[in-house]
């Protein structure tokens, strides 16, 4: 039945070697809301699964404890449950002799699924499942599975943990949103056969999570499909962030006051730019929720070419979030809009040209790919520079540095036709590269690459001044 699953072949491959394994395994599997990562369990060990555990959002300890009670009767019902279970370590050791009597030769399968909600404050519960792991399921023949969609919980509660859990965790997965490539392949799968840049105007409005494709129909274009799903009153995002954002974390309005703030400036802000426009102080708390929404792939901090880690820039790139704060917001719960004229509109074309650049900082691997570069060492900044010294300033969203002596200056370009390269482009270009050079002090040769939706009209200016071109249908591959 693994074919049924889109991409994910490097997961299934590990889930599966795990299963052949001769020793007891716990694997953790993390990746933001929606991204498919039960689907990807359940479809793997689909026939191996012994037991499962769904954690319930905002439930307490003991409605948590008695959802426990209810799968342990689904999954074994001729067990006796001797009393009402009132603890983790009471729980647990009673699923241990659940499974103990099964008496199984093959590999047991324990899935538990949302930790971050069965493992709530004061519950007790990675007591119970430490004590389940090193008292019972290390001297058994079993693969222990723990999901869940708080990345930055599952990081530092099971992963890093310093008690129990500690260093057990034999295997790390995780998942993330589909490529463009296998966005086409999902969209497919459900006879939904749109070609490239329409595929990516969706891309552009609700990323690669599954969930959301799952909601796009066969013989509508992306921007009806956007309609459907974005703007009308029952569409499947047009109420989505909220629940996004708590369903991830404990105190949501924070995190969602820093994607605001991100949300305000295309090119990203430094630490202290995000202080600057919230009420957030310099000190653990901003670094917290930094770190969880990069975590859970809402943002990305991308180094400044030649600059210090604390001179990062952080930068939104997660699509939705982008695009509710843009478009859906504003209109309130009730009011109804067309995009097709939104499209008019001044802000449209700045989130166009925002959002794509954010789709190729996504597809970095095929980008390089695509010049020829893959084998080669590279890394990956931005530049950024006031006027300074009779110089003007400058702007270069992606900078790839190679280890071969070259440094590709990226352009990146938004166009629904061929982008014909101006002699206004040219002058831009050779200012970015001069600028560049006068900055960095680089005796690396400069490429200047254009990565752009349709290719580009080859005259003269772009034959003068560009030296790659990436066009959109290179992202799929």
């Amino acid at each position: 039945m693994n074919n049924l699953i889109t991409g994910r072949q490097e997961e299934i491959k590990t889930l599966e070697t795990l299963l052949q394994s001769n020793q007891p395994e716990m694997v953790a599997i993390i990746g933001r809301r929606r991204v498919g990562k039960t689907f990807l369990v359940k479809q793997t060990y689909q026939n191996h699964l012994n037991f499962i555990l769904t954690g319930i959002q905002h439930a307490t300890k003991s409605e948590q404890l008695q959802n426990f009670t209810f799968a342990m009767r689904n999954y074994f019902p001729d067990f006796e449950m001797e009393k009402k279970i009132t603890s983790w370590l009471d729980a647990f050791f009673h699923l241990s002799k659940a499974l103990e009597e099964l008496n199984l030769t093959e590999k047991m399968v324990v899935f538990l699924d949302e930790l971050p909600w069965l493992g709530s404050k004061r519950s007790g519960f990675i007591k119970g499942l430490s004590w389940f792991w090193n008292s019972w399921a290390v001297n058994q023949n079993i693969v222990l599975v723990i999901c869940g969609s708080a990345a930055s919980w599952m990081i530092d509660k099971v992963i890093n943990d310093r008690g129990g859990l500690h260093n057990r965790v034999t295997n790390l997965i995780s998942l993330y949103p589909f490529t463009l490539g296998e966005t086409q392949t999902f969209l497919r799968s459900r006879n939904v056969h749109l070609n490239p840049y329409q595929i990516t105007q969706l891309y552009m409005a609700m990323g690669g999570i599954p969930m959301y494709l799952n909601q796009v129909k066969p013989g509508l274009s992306a921007i009806q499909n956007i309609q459907a799903i974005c703007f009308q009153r029952n569409g499947y995002l047009r109420r989505e962030f909220d629940r996004l954002f708590s369903s991830l974390f404990d105190n949501p309005e924070n995190h969602i006051e820093a994607i605001r703030a991100l949300a305000s400036k295309r090119m990203g802000m430094t630490r202290e730019e995000i202080i600057a426009k919230t009420n957030f102080k310099n000190g653990g708390g901003l670094t917290k929720v930094l770190n969880e929404l990069n975590q859970s792939g809402f943002i990305e901090p991308y180094n400044g070419y030649g600059k210090k880690k604390r001179q990062n820039l952080y930068r939104l790139t997660d699509p939705y979030s982008l695009f509710y704060l843009t478009f859906i917001e504003s209109l309130g719960a009730n009011a109804k809009t067309d995009f097709t004229k939104l499209s008019d509109l001044p802000n449209y074309k700045s989130w166009s040209g925002y959002s794509f650049e954010n789709v190729c900082l996504m597809h970095i691997d095929q980008i390089r790919k695509a010049l020829g570069i893959s084998g080669i060492f590279t890394t990956i900044s931005s530049f950024f520079t006031k006027p300074k010294d009779g110089f003007s300033g400058a702007q270069i969203d992606l900078i790839i540095d190679r280890g071969d002596n070259s440094i590709n200056i990226c352009e990146i370009k938004y166009s629904n036709s061929d982008y014909e390269v101006t002699k206004r482009d040219v002058t831009n270009l050779e200012n970015k590269k001069r600028v560049f050079r006068y900055h960095t002090k680089t005796k690396k040769h400069l490429f200047t690459s254009l990565i752009t939706t349709y290719g580009v009209v080859e005259n003269t200016n772009r034959l003068n001044s560009i030296d790659q071109v990436v066009s959109l249908n290179q992202l799929f591959e």
